[in-house]
């Protein structure tokens, strides 16, 4: 059974980093789907739009999406028994601030924070290849492609 990220995003002006998340877990061979659903202005749609991917058989790994006051990943974490992975987008305006309402969730809520949209479907891929080999291979590929490229990076610089 294909494993599916769903990416759950506070808002659709969150949309360039859920696209980026979703190009990074392409990379993997992983499905995504983005959705819109924010914990504080609509509470209930948001929890019914988990209800349908909780009765969805497929394995998962959450993605969420959200800045400022990040409800979104506490709700996503405690509505649902898969992994969540908070990669909230920076804020200029709040000068990166706003990131501790990723950071400090209650008791029992346990998201991962990854700040960079790649690092966030990175992880999602290494959870969902604890269970399938060919996730796991291609998680091999990426970190030996990032390791070919320092190795050679520091030949062309002692080249110079």
């Amino acid at each position: 059974m294909k494993p599916l990220v769903p990416i759950i995003m506070g808002s659709k002006s969150d949309l360039d980093h859920g696209t980026a998340i979703a190009n990074g877990l392409s990379r993997f061979g992983i499905e995504s789907e983005i959705r819109v659903a924010s914990a504080h202005k609509a509470a209930a749609f948001a929890l019914e739009v988990l209800s349908a991917y909780e009765a969805d058989p497929r394995p998962k790994v959450y993605v969420t999406v959200a800045g400022r006051s990040n409800a979104l990943s506490g709700l996503v974490d405690g509505a649902v028994t898969a992994p969540v992975i908070a990669c909230p987008p920076y804020s200029d305006k709040f000068g990166g601030s706003d990131i501790f309402s990723s950071l400090r969730m209650p008791s029992g809520i346990a998201p991962a924070v990854v700040l960079e949209p790649g690092g966030a479907a990175l992880l999602a891929a290494k959870i969902l290849g604890v269970a399938d080999e060919s996730t796991r291979e291609l998680v091999r590929r990426a970190q030996s492609a990032a390791t070919s490229t320092i190795i050679n990076d520091d030949r062309a610089l002692r080249a110079e």
